[in-house]
């Protein structure tokens, strides 16, 4: 196999000038699509969103932010990190990536390289050195391996797969938002291509392309947490999914589904709450 082609690239069967569509005709891939839009479209819909749609918005931010810091080895509760109280660098990180979210998706399906450069910029201002900022790694530079997945690629691997990448999200098929959503995150967190944050850019990422692709253009999804709640399957599932067959792509894609179903129906709980007063 090509290291340097996409994994979706490499799945029997795939051709290669559309292996997005192809995943997404993958045995359960439609299925946990279909489950998982059931979930979005009934928060979607909630009557509390015609009116208190920011506050949702931006609680689901605060809590994707701190499921995705601790997901990359912070350790901080949720009213510490609201209180401002936490001095770790990750969870600083995670809240500004979260932040500039709504900014950047307009530029990400046009320009995902300056989109990235930019995301790292906000997620390890407080954990890199201001020169390796924004920067790809190189080969001397370690990268952290939260998930267990392995040593990551090299950096020529990881910058012919950023190319690949980006063309995939240069192409406007009709294919769902959580089968791209779910190949940019498995991509991101398995290059690794900064070293610090990559986790974090990884769930960004993702979170980026279903906001960009219409699923959820209010980021009300805290996906993140939905990664939180799925730990145990994370990096297994990731692993299938670097295994480039048609299992371990499939299988990768519908944890992702069941991962965003998670945050939607967390989102769903903060509507309840508002609603209730």
């Amino acid at each position: 196999m090509d290291g340097h082609r996409l994994p979706v690239s490499r799945v029997d069967g795939v051709n290669a000038e559309e292996p997005l569509q192809r995943v997404a005709d993958l045995p359960g891939v439609g299925a946990a699509v279909a489950d998982t839009r059931t979930v979005v479209d009934r928060l979607l819909g909630h009557r509390i969103l015609r009116r208190r749609s920011s506050d949702v918005s931006m609680e689901s931010a605060l809590r994707g932010a701190r499921a995705s810091a601790v997901l990359d080895g912070a350790d901080a509760g949720l009213e510490e990190v609201r209180a401002g109280r936490s001095g770790d660098p990750r969870i600083k990180g995670a809240l500004r990536v979260s932040g500039e979210l709504g900014l950047l998706a307009e530029t990400w399906p046009k320009a995902p390289r300056q989109v990235l450069a930019r995301l790292h910029a906000l997620a390890a201002a407080d954990g890199a050195g201001a020169e390796e900022l924004g920067r790809p790694r190189t080969g001397s530079e370690p990268a952290r391996d939260p998930l267990g997945v392995g040593p990551a690629p090299g950096a020529a691997e990881v910058a012919a797969r950023l190319d690949a990448l980006d063309g995939l999200l240069a192409a406007r098929a009709a294919v769902p938002a959580l089968v791209v959503g779910a190949v940019v995150h498995g991509e991101l967190a398995a290059l690794r291509p900064f070293g610090w944050g990559d986790g974090m850019i990884a769930r960004a990422a993702e979170r980026l392309t279903l906001i960009a692709r219409g699923l959820d253009p209010k980021s009300l999804v805290p996906t993140e947490l939905g990664y939180l709640e799925l730990h145990e399957e994370y990096g297994p599932a990731l692993r299938g999914y670097l295994t480039a067959t048609p299992e371990g792509v499939g299988d990768w894609v519908a944890f992702c589904c069941r991962a965003v179903a998670a945050g939607a129906r967390d989102s769903l709980a903060t509507c309840e709450a508002l609603q209730r007063g």
